[in-house]
């Protein structure tokens, strides 16, 4: 049998036949019209405000929580008095921070604050520091390298 226009047809059991709704009872969909029996879901046109009835139930039943929470990643403060545990020379890095559970993990956005003396030379590598902080590492001969936010 060859392919031609006049020879396609659907596949099997893709093509359903149209429910004929309200044509009586002898169609098998007649009375109610497949609807149930009686209340405003059963009237003509009656559904109307009802679509969302489940939705509107479930946000009445939430807490009213003022305000606004942004999802954009905050900075992590971390004072310059905790890297006085690292040693001399060190480069510091945000994973680094982590790995010490200075921060809470390594995709955290870190930022130094603080103004405490350090007495080491260190190298740090973090998103951003105050300017107390950067002039504290300097001070040591330290230096402060700045790294681009991720988005």
């Amino acid at each position: 049998m060859s392919l031609s226009l006049s020879s396609l047809k659907p596949a099997h059991g893709s093509r359903h036949r149209v429910k004929r709704i309200g044509r009586g009872n002898a169609s098998g969909h007649g009375t109610t019209a497949t609807r149930g029996t009686k209340g405003q879901r059963a009237r003509q046109g009656g559904r109307k405000g009802l679509i969302k009835l489940g939705a509107r139930h479930f946000v009445s039943h939430l807490p009213k929580v003022r305000g606004f929470r942004s999802f954009k990643l905050q900075p992590e403060a971390v004072d310059v008095a905790q890297l006085q545990q690292f040693e001399s020379g060190t480069h510091v890095t945000v994973k680094l921070l982590a790995a010490k559970r200075l921060t809470v993990d390594s995709k955290s956005i870190v930022k130094l604050i603080g103004k405490a003396k350090l007495n080491m030379k260190l190298v740090v590598e973090v998103h951003g520091a105050s300017s107390g902080a950067r002039n504290s590492i300097e001070a040591a001969g330290g230096e402060l390298k700045l790294i681009a936010r991720p988005s």
